[in-house]
């Protein structure tokens, strides 16, 4: 079994679920519901790979505050490994409000820690423990987005395969140094607003050719439309599953953890991308990022089904 390295952001989530509507300066609206639970891109990515079966070991800076024990408690009850999860008692704890519904959500995001981690922390040594790093929520990891490229390119060295998930960019500048970073990077998870934004180019296609650099795998995630990527110039093409959706919140993530288990088995690519729509729509089950998402017997199911 292949063995995984997230290195990443870590936060808890405050789901705010069923809006009528968006709250506004002065105003006050109702939810239907809430939920407290393990959020940020790359740990729900890692709690995805570690429900599927695979060995995923986390590193990452949470606070040494009520937040930072109910995020490493529950990664640890899912099967992370967490020794290399730092605690910082200069920090808070990263928070998100997620206000949800069935299609779609609104984020509120206090960084905390989650601006803490350095690429100086995850060493050559630590490395070459592992066969595949992951990194999520480029835009969002100040301390180590700088040193990002140089981190990928370690990892090629120690002979690791690599990932990336850009993840939003709050400041809307998407800069070119993440295109410069995919130099070191094997397979790349854009979704359609993201990848637009990091090319400026219209349409999906236009997008995938101008970022295709003879070396990284971008496969876009196209929400309920399914996912999409370039083959020997062509396009392939997914279509999601059918699921009626109880909350969107880090399918991205659950999608990246279905490739990427598939990929590391040496799966054919259209089953890697049947894979990752498989965990995407069956984690909008429930709650949360990490409340629903597919073990490997659902995944299983949903592909035999022919749905």
């Amino acid at each position: 079994m292949k063995k995984v390295l997230v290195a990443g952001e870590i936060n808890a989530d405050l789901i705010l679920q069923g809006y009528q509507s968006l709250p506004a300066p002065g105003k006050e609206v109702l939810v239907d519901d809430f939920l407290m639970t393990l959020g940020s891109s790359s740990a729900i990515c890692a709690v995805g790979l570690a429900r599927l079966g695979t060995s995923v070991s986390f590193l990452g800076v949470v606070g040494v505050d009520p937040g930072g024990d109910f995020c490493v408690g529950a990664m640890a009850a899912a099967g992370i490994d967490v020794s290399r999860v730092q605690r910082d008692p200069a920090r808070k704890t990263g928070l998100t409000v997620s206000i949800t519904s069935p299609t779609d959500r609104a984020l509120v995001t206090f960084l905390g820690a989650t601006t803490a981690l350095r690429g100086r922390d995850v060493t050559d040594e630590a490395l070459r423990e592992f066969d595949h790093l992951h990194v999520s929520s480029y835009f969002m990891q100040e301390g180590l987005r700088p040193s990002c490229a140089d981190l990928f390119a370690r990892a090629h060295a120690a002979g690791l395969t690599t990932s990336l998930d850009p993840g939003f960019d709050p400041t809307e500048r998407w800069g070119p140094d993440l295109v410069e970073t995919l130099a070191q990077v094997d397979l790349f998870f854009p979704n359609e607003v993201e990848l637009a934004g990091i090319t400026g180019c219209d349409s999906v296609e236009d997008a995938l050719r101008a970022l295709d650099n003879g070396r990284t795998r971008v496969v876009a995630k196209l929400g309920a439309r399914g996912c999409v990527t370039l083959e020997a110039g062509r396009l392939v093409e997914v279509p999601a599953f059918p699921v009626e959706p109880v909350d969107t919140t880090g399918a991205g993530d659950s999608f990246d953890a279905g490739f990427l288990h598939a990929w590391l088995e040496g799966r054919p690519l259209a089953e890697c991308l049947r894979w990752a729509c498989a965990c995407g729509s069956l984690s909008t089950r429930g709650l949360g990022g990490t409340g629903r998402q597919a073990d490997r017997a659902e995944v299983e199911r949903l592909l035999g089904s022919g749905s």
